[in-house]
């Protein structure tokens, strides 16, 4: 049995989005294959000690709750940055976690909230909300193509550098910013993304994506093949939300 060793940064901020299901996911496909979540809260006063957590998970919150935690979060930008990018742990980042995760986040009423700059992104907020299913098709293991469904429900209009990879592209929805076609970012074994609702039970592949990659950390060798699970209902969720998502007729 490994230990998968999980850093949940704040908590009892950034909880909005079903941020609980999505750990709760992570801890029962890890269970079936014999393994052990260890879930630890990092909060305003816990420091990010490289190498510690296999996988970090930020979750989303309103301007409110990202304005509480940003200057706290940006202060442990070098840390984390550490954590992911030269010691390759996995992270997830949701809506307002994905927003604070790029170099910055301009809010409605002209707030400025710093950001880690892991991700290659920089997010201002717009006039209109962009709300409601939808649709991706990701390819994070070269030649392996899979769909990815959710729920938006953001006003931020979030810019990737040029050249740096998306999660995926949208096929129904707005994503980033309703106009590039792109949703999220990724860097490594770091994703970001705009899709809750909650997006890990519909989403029974990108869960265990993470957990290989966080397996990996933990054992210091290649992202492990993991054993198929029964996903009768996980396929069921997924295939109604990708629906709901194909009837919005397009991305605009």
């Amino acid at each position: 049995m490994t230990t998968i060793r999980v850093g949940h940064l704040y908590p009892d901020y950034l909880n909005i989005y079903a941020d609980r299901g999505n750990i709760a996911v992570f801890a029962r496909r890890a269970a079936l294959r014999g393994h052990m979540l260890e879930v630890t809260a990092l909060g305003m006063d816990d420091p990010i000690v490289p190498g510690q957590h296999d996988l970090y998970y930020v979750g989303g919150g309103q301007d409110r709750e990202q304005l509480l935690v940003a200057e706290n979060l940006a202060g442990k930008a070098e840390p984390l940055k550490e954590a992911v990018l030269a010691h390759d742990a996995a992270l997830l980042a949701v809506c307002g976690g994905y927003q604070l995760l790029g170099r910055g986040y301009r809010g409605f009423h002209g707030e400025d909230m710093p950001g880690v700059g892991l991700l290659p992104a920089e997010t201002v907020a717009g006039e209109r909300r962009m709300i409601g299913d939808v649709l991706l098709e990701c390819e994070l293991e070269p030649g392996s193509r899979q769909t990815l469904a959710g729920f938006e429900n953001h006003i931020g209009r979030t810019t990737l550098d040029p050249g740096s990879s998306p999660l995926g592209s949208v096929v129904a929805g707005f994503g980033n910013d309703g106009e590039s076609g792109f949703e999220g970012a990724r860097v490594g074994r770091a994703i970001g993304t705009y899709l809750h609702g909650p997006l890990l039970p519909r989403n029974a592949w990108l869960a265990d994506w993470l957990l290989a990659q966080a397996l990996a950390h933990r054992t210091g060798g290649a992202p492990p093949e993991l054993e198929p699970l029964a996903d009768e209902l996980e396929a069921r969720a997924h295939a109604v939300s990708a629906e709901r998502a194909r009837s919005r007729g397009g991305r605009f």
